[in-house]
């Protein structure tokens, strides 16, 4: 899931136009010895933040089908994961870092979600919302200067870009659909012969349940000497 979330921001920000302007757009931690090696404008969006959201955890399985709606397995529900970027701007002239932070500031203000047709792999699959929170007030992570401290770097201008994202639950595949009946056979005879080939039941005789099938309610015959209430002994 968290490669498919990287693809959705990076399809993202292309749509900016930036990586045809000759801006570098990479996920590469921005360290002291990276920012030494870097030859183009760039914009970094390293991950440094993985927290499950556990007010979204559920219980239980869901049914999954094929084409035909066929059971082909059962799913449990996704769990969420925030996943927190650092989001840095980087060239050779601080007010080119500034307007180029500024463009990818203005990408991800614009929706509060990732657009559908951004989703690939699992988050395609699964049709839920991804949701993005860019340079909002936080939820407890580490502050930018202990980050900043970790990558060896100095303070520099970053956007703090939040996605909210599901992981595909386990699915457990279900079995091939039963088409033919049960089996019956007798248990071998005394003397030791062959117990034959058996009997296939094939419930040709079964009567319709009607529309409730077999769960509809049906009247219990009580025994001998049981008393109903408000009626006579049966």
């Amino acid at each position: 899931m968290i490669h498919e979330v990287d693809e959705g921001l990076r399809l993202l920000l292309a749509e900016t136009g930036l990586e045809d302007s000759g801006v570098d757009l990479v996920f590469d931690a921005p360290t002291k010895d990276w920012s030494a090696r870097r030859n183009a404008p760039t914009v970094s969006v390293f991950l440094h933040g993985i927290r499950e959201d556990a007010g979204r955890r559920r219980s239980g399985t869901a049914e999954t089908h094929d084409e035909e709606g066929m059971v082909t397995g059962w799913r449990t529900p996704p769990r969420w994961f925030e996943l927190t970027y650092l989001v840095t701007a980087w060239t050779n002239r601080p007010q080119d870092e500034h307007r180029l932070l500024s463009e990818v500031l203005r990408v991800l203000v614009r929706s509060e979600v990732l657009p559908a047709r951004l989703h690939t792999g699992s988050l395609a699959e699964l049709g839920l919302t991804v949701e993005l929170e860019a340079a909002g007030p936080g939820a407890g992570g580490p502050s930018a200067s202990d980050v900043w401290s970790a990558l060896g770097g100095e303070l520099k201008a970053a956007i703090d870009l939040r996605v909210v994202a599901p992981l595909a639950g386990e699915r457990t595949p279900a079995g091939p659909p039963v088409t033919e009946g049960l089996v019956m056979k007798a248990a071998p005879h005394l003397d030791g012969g062959d117990d034959g080939p058996g009997r296939r039941l094939r419930y040709d005789g079964a009567s319709d349940p009607g529309g409730q099938g077999f769960a509809a309610p049906r009247e219990r015959r009580l025994p001998p000497g049981r008393r109903k209430r408000g009626n006579a002994a049966r």
